[in-house]
């Protein structure tokens, strides 16, 4: 049943992010007078045709695979074009007229994420206060000197609110020298901290690294946790840990939940380890000794054991709602849709060069499984889904690669240029070119999905 939620969820998204994205060139095209032949949500055979009222007859298809979409314009390149029609011909209108139809669907999309920010800054949004809970002895935040209750209230030049924003904006601080400066709240006074990392900092940049390797995380829940199973030959039972046993603290750092335990295990492979648990009533100090299994690349600790958590409880003060009115819901919509198309490009420019991992790139196996968990999690969280993914299809489609909507404002620049259109040969040779990139990249994100399932 929940892969089935998982799927549904995944081709709703991408079923509204299509009609929003073809959307965009269809209306632009029709009120720059090119005729659209159709307009299609899908690809391969249509299961549902629709012929328009109008003179342009246009059809309106659904088709069998839901993966994509088309405008189709009338072009002479594709075919015999009535004497009569020619000048409506895509080839034959303004260059300036091609390049706005081309431009209308990833403008569309930044539109479409900028008004669900602006839905969601009205109805309200639950944050995070950045708020520092475990720091991990001899790690870059222990030495920087954070400290557990520590408010990050800036990271570089940026002011951060939450979590979210907290780290984005370490992700962007990341440079050449390895310097992160912050400035945290302590005590009800402010103090500047730097953070200094010195191993690979882009393996830090991989999905769910960052914090572990700078060496610390965020306040969050508190929950009770337990030991659930100890497999026979696991680490945990040749410590001597039962089912059953609360477990209290790590090194003398208290635990907070279950995840909490996970993360300060994974960041001790081969070392030894004091847990303190309850058992019967009686508080005992573990040794355990943790080994190193490797996890994507990456050597971490492993216990092997199951854990089992109880009932979720906030502290006080650290969940805020912020809600907006609908003028600054529009203004907060349009500045979060442009920082996150400007992060986007951030993060590609620094995977081409190398300071960021490649592992970040997903596929649709990872994108239909952050479907189905944001529609579990609620409306709010599915419409939040969905503004990034518009901004990622907006921005990817900018790109000036052949095939994409950027590459044909390319091919569309260079004839305003040179005075003609560019030459068949050449055409060829940039799809040929942009298809083996895709191909790429499609390859790239399936092995990153398939990697993170095996792990």
């Amino acid at each position: 049943m929940k892969i089935l939620v998982f799927i549904a969820a995944f081709l709703v998204a991408i079923s509204i992010l299509v009609a929003v994205h073809e959307f965009g060139h269809y209306w632009v095209a029709k009120k720059l007078g090119f005729k659209v032949l159709r307009f299609s949500i899908g690809f391969g055979k249509p299961l549902f045709t629709r012929v328009g009222k109008g003179a342009d007859r246009t059809e309106y298809c659904l088709a069998a695979i839901p993966l994509g979409g088309y405008v189709k314009l009338l072009d002479e390149r594709e075919g015999d074009v009535a004497a009569a029609e020619l000048h409506r011909s895509f080839t034959r209108r303004p260059i300036a007229h091609r390049i706005a139809v081309l431009l209308a669907g990833p403008a569309m999309n930044l539109l479409f994420a900028a008004l669900l920010y602006a839905i969601l800054a009205m109805v309200g949004t639950e944050v995070i206060k950045p708020v520092v809970g475990q720091v991990r002895l001899e790690s870059p935040a222990a030495a920087a000197g954070l400290q557990r209750g520590d408010r990050i209230v800036r990271v570089g030049e940026r002011n951060v609110a939450d979590t979210e924003e907290l780290q984005i904006a370490l992700i962007r601080q990341f440079s050449g020298d390895g310097l992160i400066p912050l400035r945290v709240s302590r005590g009800g006074s402010e103090r500047s901290l730097t953070l200094r990392v010195t191993e690979d900092r882009r393996a830090l940049t991989e999905p769910g690294k960052l914090l572990p390797g700078l060496g610390f995380d965020l306040a969050t829940w508190n929950s009770s946790t337990t030991v659930n199973t100890v497999p026979t030959e696991s680490a945990g039972a040749r410590a001597g840990l039962r089912a059953g046993d609360k477990l209290l603290a790590v090194d003398g750092q208290s635990i907070a939940n279950g995840s909490q335990f996970v993360s300060m295990v994974s960041a001790a492979p081969e070392k030894n380890i004091s847990i303190e648990v309850e058992r019967n009533g009686q508080r005992l100090s573990i040794v355990a000794a943790v080994p190193r299994v490797m996890d994507q690349g990456r050597a971490i600790g492993r216990l092997g054991i199951s854990l089992k958590e109880g009932a979720l409880v906030w502290p006080p003060g650290l969940i805020e709602i912020h809600r907006a009115g609908p003028v600054d819901a529009l203004a907060t919509g349009v500045k979060k849709t442009w920082e996150m198309s400007a992060l986007t490009v951030q993060m590609l420019w620094r995977m081409l060069t190398g300071q960021v991992s490649a592992k970040n790139i997903s596929g649709v196996v990872s994108i239909a499984e952050f479907a189905g968990i944001s529609a579990y999690l609620g409306l709010t969280a599915y419409m939040s889904f969905l503004a990034i993914i518009s901004v990622s299809l907006g921005v990817l489609n900018l790109m000036p690669v052949p095939l994409l909507d950027g590459g044909q404002v390319a091919y569309q620049a260079v004839e305003a240029i040179k005075g003609s259109p560019i030459s068949e040969r050449m055409q060829i040779l940039g799809q040929q070119v942009g298809i083996a990139l895709l191909v790429v990249l499609m390859s790239l994100a399936f092995y990153n999905d398939i990697s993170r399932h095996l792990n």
